[in-house]
């Protein structure tokens, strides 16, 4: 199954690749590309078999999946929880305030601290959590302006949104048949809207289940007050733990 996906990623990667965006994105990062060896590592290891749930999140964040690989994978959690280290190559432009450091870059991602640390704290290891759940991410760029502020997929130009969206479905749609999950569940609105989708162009019967957490990013005052227990509280009241 873990070929299969990687396969698919292979594909997104190079589909991705070939698009164009202007002003004001001024640099785009694909770490399927340059973090492909650690991304893999993580297909291998953890997207085996059948998965109950599986977590879709929007873009990587800068000190995330940006410098593993790794959906919302900050160093910490990825080499240590997951077990997981390989080679980091540089983006083909790098933005001057969004350096590409791979393991040795010691800033943290919150969002990514925030996700795994609840994950660990319920399941403990990292092998309990992926026996019957996944987390992937929707779409694998990264998007920055002049200045480096991040822009969202959602924010981009219709021009430019819809071949991205429409080489990113159809990733998602192969990880949702490989994996076959009861619930798919977005985090954050935006990737719950691209999951049902994804879904309803699908042949499923019954279809999986579909939801949304909220997103622990820091730019989230709601998150802010504590992600943790609200994505806690969110989850029982779905019925999912």
């Amino acid at each position: 199954m873990s070929h299969t996906l990687i396969d698919a990623s292979r594909t997104l990667s190079t589909e991705v690749s070939r698009l164009a965006f202007k002003n004001p994105v001024t640099h785009v990062y694909n770490p399927l590309e340059y973090a492909r060896e650690p991304y893999e590592r993580y297909l291998e290891r953890f997207a085996t078999g059948a998965k109950r749930v599986v977590f879709v999140g929007m873009n990587p964040g800068p000190w995330g999946m940006a410098q593993t690989g790794v959906p919302f994978g900050e160093i910490e959690t990825v080499s240590g929880w997951m077990g997981i280290r390989g080679s980091v190559e540089k983006p083909t432009r790098e933005h001057p305030k969004r350096p590409i450091e791979g393991f040795a870059c010691t800033r943290s991602e919150v969002s990514g601290r925030r996700l795994w640390g609840l994950m660990a704290a319920r399941f403990e290891t990292a092998q309990q959590f992926f026996s019957d759940h996944f987390v992937a991410n929707y779409c694998p760029l990264v998007f920055m302006e002049k200045s480096g502020r991040n822009r969202t997929p959602d924010k981009l130009p219709a021009a430019e949104r819809e071949p991205l969206f429409r080489a990113c479905d159809a990733a998602l749609a192969a990880f949702i048949a490989a994996l076959s999950p009861a619930w798919v569940i977005g985090i954050g609105k935006f990737a719950e809207s691209r999951v049902r989708r994804v879904i309803e162009s699908m042949d499923f019967s019954p279809p999986p289940q579909t939801a949304s957490v909220l997103h622990p990013s820091p730019a989230s005052p709601a998150a802010n007050r504590g992600w943790e227990e609200a994505a806690l509280k969110r989850m029982k009241e779905l019925g999912v733990w």
